[in-house]
């Protein structure tokens, strides 16, 4: 192993982050756990980053690719493509969007940038609207959105970027205010906002902050936004991308909490979609993505192997009913775990929704973040045998809970008690 990291680090860029002092190699994994190359087994609480949706090897999706990759794996979007266009039919149905068409991308990142093509385009503007404490992306025009710091490199964009209160609740000149008092805050910003700048193309939103710990406002807060964007004709971007498919447990998609004033304009997901293969894309109205004027593919996105992935991930996840199994045991383990916090002085809010669950770490005594805390607790649990992710914006640190949807109640117990031993090792 630690052979294999020296080549990593002689070989991969010094800002490829790693989790662990002693990095870990997955090998293989089977249902929620994961198997390490020196045969040490873990319940898998992150899944890839929110990645492996449903369950490592699930065999209906191991089948699907394997006999696709029988017949032929890619052909691009030059060529008709089945599996492309039912997967497409069945996540235009699924969006809520009226009229929609469906672009298929290979990441999230792209997704966000095809999205924000789309928008500037449509609208003939290269302003934005994100939030603050927002992540959407790796690329030139993500990293120009992101309102964390921690995740953007370079303040060089190619749009002009203006930032929204209201992703996170508890944090903030907000943070007092009662729901409604906050959201009527939020608009007033917005609205004044607005007053200062010429219209926007679009806002681009998290119903949920993946990266930025899972913090999220208010429901009805983008409903709420949208009603001030439609006056002036400004888009809504959902960024489903950690979020959708029923990750949540209460709803199929992060926005249908904030549904009151209709769909989004546009929605882009990933991540989930694939359980692991790389599929991401964009959903819009027909006016919308139709609005470029130049000819476009996608070499990769959309091929058949990964199309065939997420035909036969997504058949699973509907027919199992993996949204109610994330609504129910995640609400266990969520209450599970807020009654260990609130024995713990380090532990400032558990947060979530579903199996999206955060946990907000702070110096015991002190509003302040605790990262170290934060690295204690992940090694603490990987030491335990459980894989957890962690993130944070603005003076804030959190750990990430985010397992496969399928999980069990006895797996939940058995995650819930190794993380109490580890919060109770650090505080």
């Amino acid at each position: 192993m630690n052979d294999l990291f020296a080549r990593h680090r002689q070989v991969l860029p010094d800002w490829l982050a790693l989790y662990y002092d002693e990095p870990l190699e997955i090998t293989h994994g089977e249902g929620r756990h994961v198997w390490d190359a020196n045969g040490n087994r873990y319940l898998d609480f992150f899944g890839g980053i929110l990645t492996t949706m449903t369950a490592h090897a699930l065999p209906e999706v191991t089948k699907a690719v394997s006999e696709q990759a029988g017949r032929i794996i890619h052909s691009s979007t030059l060529y008709l493509n089945r599996p492309m266009v039912e997967l497409a039919e069945r996540i235009a149905q699924l969006s809520g969007i009226p009229d929609a068409r469906v672009f298929f991308t290979t990441s999230g990142t792209e997704a966000n940038d095809t999205a924000l093509l789309l928008a500037t385009t449509y609208r003939r503007t290269n302003t934005v609207l994100a939030m603050r404490n927002s992540y959407h992306g790796r690329s030139f025009s993500a990293v120009g959105i992101t309102g964390n710091k921690g995740w953007s490199p370079t303040s060089l964009s190619p749009l002009q970027t203006l930032y929204v209160h209201g992703g996170v609740r508890t944090r903030g000149p907000f943070a007092e205010l009662n729901d409604r008092d906050f959201i009527e805050a939020c608009v007033d910003d917005l609205r004044d906002l607005l007053g200062h700048t010429r219209p926007p193309a679009a806002l681009i939103a998290e119903p949920i902050q993946g990266v930025g710990g899972f913090t999220s406002p208010p429901d009805g807060l983008y409903a709420a936004f949208r009603k001030v964007l439609q006056e002036q004709g400004i888009l809504w971007i959902a960024d489903e991308v950690q979020t959708g498919w029923g990750r949540t447990g209460e709803h199929f998609w992060g926005w249908q909490a904030h549904g009151q004033s209709g769909p989004p304009d546009i929605l882009t997901f990933a991540k989930g979609i694939g359980n692991g293969s790389s599929i991401g894309g964009v959903v819009a109205r027909a006016e919308i993505m139709n609005c470029l004027d130049s000819n476009s593919i996608s070499t990769f996105g959309g091929t058949q192997i990964t199309m065939a992935a997420g035909l036969a991930n997504l058949s699973y996840l509907l027919e199992h009913d993996l949204q109610g199994n994330a609504r129910r045991v995640g609400g266990l383990l969520i209450e599970r775990l807020r009654a260990v916090a609130a024995q713990l002085p380090g532990v400032r809010e558990i947060r979530g929704r579903g199996l999206m669950i955060g946990i907000e770490l702070v110096k015991p005594g002190t509003d302040e973040a605790d990262p170290k805390s934060a690295s204690t607790i992940l090694e603490a649990a990987r030491e335990a045998g459980l894989l957890i992710g962690k993130g944070g914006g603005h003076n804030t640190s959190a750990l990430r809970i985010a397992p496969p949807l399928s999980l069990t109640v006895a797996e939940a117990e058995e995650g819930a008690a190794i993380l109490e031993q580890a919060l109770r090792s650090a505080y």
